[in-house]
C-alpha cells in the first residue's frame, strides 16, 4: 500500500483513498482520489492554492486511468510492414538499447538526444537529466517547458538572481490593492485561481488586465487595455515612463535595493504615451490609469503568463515588467512583487533539476566547474565525463536527422508534434530519424510515430513530488499500482541503463530517488536538501530553498536581499522592437494562439474525455465581425488560415472579443487544424522561446 492510500471496507465493498493533486497545470489544486470495487472518483480537497475548488478538467482526470486508449503494452515497428505490434518489454528495451549503440557507434555521444516534458515528477526529471547526462553522455537534452517558463525565467535570473515562478505565495494576491495581469487568462487556465482573485475584489483590490482579446478574465477586470500583439514592451516602457514623470518611484528602494537603474531611466524617457498609443493602440488615458493604479497603491503585483513571454523578444518583455516593479519598490515586500503564471504542472520543478539544456540539478550551470564537480560526485563519475550545454528545444528539434544533428531521440511526457512551432517541419524531422522512441500512456501524434512506444505509468499509479507555481513542493501520492504490462518511467530509465552499461545505478524506487536529489541540489539556487516526503506531508508542501531539513523554508523571497552577489536586483534596459514577422499585403492579419477551458496543452489527455470534448469539441478561429464581414465568413463556416509555413482549417467563430486585425485559433487539436501548422519558429536569442503569440496570417474562406 503506498504512503497516503487508506483502505476502508463496508458490506459488499472496498474503498482507498489517496491524498494526491490534479495531474494538470501549475496551480496543482489539492483532490483526494477514492477507488470503490474498481471506480475511481475525484474528490474536491482543501489545498492552499485551490481550496478546494476543481475546474473541469480536474474533476473528469481519473477517467483516463482506465481508458480504452490506454496503452498497456510495449509496441514496435515491424521493419517488414511498418506498422506498429505489441512487443514483450524486453524485446522493447533491448531494441531500444541497439538503436542507441548503433546511432552513437557511426556518429557520436551527441547523436542520441533526450526530449522532456514540463508534467514529469521531479524524481523523473532529476533522472532523466542524470540518464542523457551519465548513461548516453549526450549534451543533447531539453524539455517542453522551454516553451512555457523560460523567457520568464531567464528575465528572473538577469534581475532576480534566481527564477521562482512565484516568489511568494498564492495567498498574497489577495493582499494586492492593484493586481496586474499580463497575457494572463487563468479564468480559462487555471479557474480555482480565480477564488484568490475574488478576494482580492472583496477587498477594495484592483484588477487590470493586458490582453489583445477580451478573455474571460479581461471581462472581470476593472481596467483591460487590449495592445497588439507583440507591443506589451512598449506599454511596460510607457507605464515606467508615466510613473518616472509623475513622480512616483520608490527613490529609497532604488538606492539601496537596486543597481542600474540610470540607463532605464535613460530608455524609458523616449516612451511617451501618445507614441505608444500609435503603436500598441492602448489609449494614453488607460495608460495613465494604470501607472497610477500601481503607483498609488499600498500593495502591487504585476504578474506575466504566456502572452507577453511567448515571443522572441519574451525576455525583454518580462525584463521591462520587472523594471517597472522595482522602480515601484514592489518585490519582497508583502502582497507585492512580480510573479509568473506558470502553465504545465511541474514546469518549475521540471526546469530546476536537469531537463534544461544547460542545467545540473539545483539550478546549476552544467558550464560551472563547482557545479560539475559537485554533482559528478553525487552521481559516483567523473566531472570530466560530464558533458558540456547542449541547445533549446526547437532547435534541438529543428536539427533532428540532419547531416549534424542527433539521428536517434528519446521523448517523456511531451507531444511536440502538436506543441511545436511550426510543427509541421518538426513532425518531417521526427520521420527522418534513425530512432524515435516515446514513453506515454496514450497513443499520441508523436507516438503514433515512433519506432519503440514505451507504455509509462500514470500519475495515480506513482509516488513522487512536483513544484507547482509558488515553488511549494508536493507530494503526489499513488492511488493504486500501474496496470500488468506498464512500467514506471523510472523503471524505463533504470531498463535501459542497465542495458547501455551504465557506470552507476538507477534507481527505481521514487523516494530513493528524491533523496539523491536533494543531495545533489544541496548549495545551489533551488536547494532541496532539506525537504523531505516526510516534512511535505506534515505540512501543506514545502518552498525552496529550504537548506536545512530542521530550519525553515522560503514562502517569500527578496524581503532581505536578493541572491544576487552584492544583493540587489539588477536593472536591465530594454527596448521595443517589431515582431518577427510583420504583416504585409499577402499576410495582412496578426495571428495568436492561446488554450480553451476544457483543454490542456496537445490535449493527448484531455480530447480523449468525453466530458471534455463535449465542452469544447474542437478547433476554431475567432475573428471580429468586421474581418469576417470583409471575408464575406459567417459563424461556423469553414476558414483557412495561411502564414510562410503552413495553414490551419477550422470553423469560424465571429466574435467582438478580438481585435479587428487579429484572429486567434487555441493550440489543442492536431490534423488540419494544428495551429502550430501555421506558428512562427524564430526564438528568443536568450531563452530560446519560440514566438508562438505572433506572426503574419491570411484568412480565406474554404470553398465547399
Amino acid at each position: 500500500m503506498t504512503d497516503g492510500a487508506r483502505v476502508a471496507t463496508r458490506p459488499g465493498a472496498t474503498s482507498r483513498e489517496a491524498a494526491t493533486h490534479c495531474p494538470y497545470c501549475a496551480l496543482q489544486c489539492g483532490m483526494t482520489l477514492r477507488e470503490t470495487d474498481g471506480r475511481t472518483e475525484v474528490l474536491p480537497r482543501q489545498f492552499p492554492t485551490n481550496r478546494g475548488g476543481l475546474c473541469q478538467k480536474g474533476w473528469t482526470a481519473a477517467e483516463l486511468l482506465d481508458h480504452p486508449e490506454r496503452l498497456t503494452t510495449p509496441l514496435v515497428r515491424d521493419p517488414v510492414t511498418g506498422e506498429q505490434r505489441p512487443a514483450s518489454w524486453d524485446e522493447a528495451l533491448d531494441r531500444v538499447a541497439a538503436g542507441i549503440r548503433t546511432v552513437q557507434s557511426g556518429h557520436g555521444r551527441d547523436a542520441v538526444a533526450v526530449f522532456g516534458g514540463g508534467g514529469l515528477t521531479n524524481e523523473k526529471a532529476y533522472a532523466l537529466g542524470k540518464f542523457a547526462r551519465v548513461a548516453l553522455r549526450t549534451r543533447h537534452i531539453d524539455y517542453n517547458g522551454r516553451w512555457c517558463m523560460s523567457s520568464a525565467a531567464a528575465a528572473g535570473i538577469r534581475a532576480f538572481g534566481v527564477d521562482r515562478g512565484l516568489p511568494f505565495p498564492l495567498e498574497d494576491l489577495a493582499r494586492a490593492e492593484t493586481l496586474l495581469l499580463v497575457g494572463a487568462n487563468p479564468a480559462e487556465t487555471m479557474p480555482p485561481l480565480l477564488r484568490h482573485l475574488t478576494d482580492q475584489r472583496q477587498r477594495g483590490g484592483r484588477l487590470i488586465v493586458i490582453d489583445p482579446r477580451v478573455t474571460a478574465t479581461a471581462r472581470q477586470a476593472d481596467l483591460h487595455l487590449q495592445p497588439l500583439p507583440g507591443t506589451d514592451l512598449a506599454v511596460a516602457n510607457a507605464l515606467l515612463h508615466i510613473a518616472l514623470t509623475e513622480g512616483w518611484l520608490d527613490r529609497e528602494y532604488l538606492a539601496t535595493r537596486t543597481t542600474g537603474f540610470d540607463a532605464v531611466r535613460r530608455t524609458v524617457a523616449g516612451y511617451w504615451p501618445a507614441e505608444v498609443e500609435r503603436l500598441s493602440g492602448v489609449p494614453v488615458a488607460d495608460l495613465e490609469a494604470t501607472a497610477r493604479a500601481l503607483a498609488t497603491a499600498g500593495s502591487a503585483i504585476i504578474l506575466t503568463a504566456r502572452g507577453a513571454e511567448q515571443h522572441a523578444k519574451g525576455v525583454d518583455t518580462v525584463t521591462a515588467f520587472v523594471n517597472l516593479a522595482l522602480a515601484l519598490g514592489l518585490p519582497g515586500r508583502p502582497g507585492s512583487g512580480y510573479g509568473c503564471l506558470t502553465g504545465q504542472g511541474n514546469g518549475q520543478g521540471g526546469r530546476e533539476h536537469g531537463q534544461k539544456a544547460d542545467q545540473l540539478p539545483g539550478y546549476r550551470k552544467i558550464d560551472d566547474p563547482a557545479a560539475r564537480a559537485h554533482v559528478a560526485g553525487v552521481w559516483g563519475v567523473p566531472a570530466d565525463d560530464l558533458p558540456g550545454p547542449g541547445v533549446p528545444a526547437y532547435r534541438l528539434l529543428d536539427s533532428l536527422g540532419t547531416a549534424d544533428g542527433p539521428r536517434a531521440l528519446l521523448v517523456f511526457g511531451s507531444n511536440p508534434v502538436v506543441s511545436a512551432p511550426r510543427a509541421a517541419r518538426i513532425e518531417s524531422r521526427l520521420r527522418d530519424l534513425d530512432l524515435l522512441v516515446v514513453a506515454d500512456f496514450l497513443r499520441s501524434e508523436t507516438a503514433a510515430l515512433a519506432d519503440v512506444v514505451l507504455p509509462v505509468a500514470q500519475w495515480a499509479e506513482e509516488d513522487g513530488t512536483m513544484t507547482n507555481l509558488e515553488g511549494r513542493v508536493l507530494r503526489r501520492r499513488a492511488l493504486r499500482e500501474p496496470p500488468p504490462g506498464v512500467r514506471t518511467d523510472l523503471a524505463v530509465l533504470a531498463g535501459l541503463a542497465t542495458r547501455l552499461d551504465a557506470p552507476v545505478d538507477f534507481p527505481t524506487d521514487p523516494r530513493t530517488v528524491f533523496t539523491e536529489l536533494r543531495r545533489a541540489s544541496a548549495g545551489g539556487p533551488a536547494d532541496y536538501a532539506g525537504v523531505t516526503w516526510d516534512r511535505i506531508d506534515a505540512a501543506s508542501g514545502v518552498f525552496w530553498p529550504c537548506p536545512d531539513p530542521d530550519g525553515p523554508d522560503t514562502p517569500r523571497l527578496f524581503a532581505d536581499r536578493f541572491p544576487t552577489p552584492d544583493g540587489r536586483a539588477r536593472f536591465h534596459p530594454v527596448t521595443h522592437r517589431p515582431a518577427a514577422e510583420e504583416v504585409c499585403a499577402d499576410y495582412p492579419l496578426h495571428f495568436t494562439t492561446g488554450r480553451v477551458l476544457a483543454q490542456y496543452q496537445s490535449g493527448t489527455q484531455t480530447r480523449r474525455v468525453a466530458a471534455l470534448r463535449r465542452a469544447a469539441p474542437g478547433a476554431f478561429v475567432e475573428l471580429h465581425p468586421d474581418l469576417a464581414a470583409r471575408l464575406g465568413v459567417t459563424d461556423g463556416e469553414e476558414v483557412r488560415v495561411v502564414s510562410r509555413r503552413g495553414e490551419l482549417r477550422a470553423p469560424a467563430r465571429v466574435s467582438p472579443t478580438i481585435r479587428p486585425d487579429t484572429v486567434f485559433a487555441p493550440f489543442h487539436w492536431a490534423g488540419a487544424a494544428r495551429a502550430n501548422s501555421v506558428t512562427n519558429d524564430a526564438v528568443d536569442p536568450v531563452s530560446g522561446m519560440p514566438e508562438f503569440k505572433i506572426c503574419a496570417v491570411r484568412v480565406e474562406r474554404v470553398e465547399s
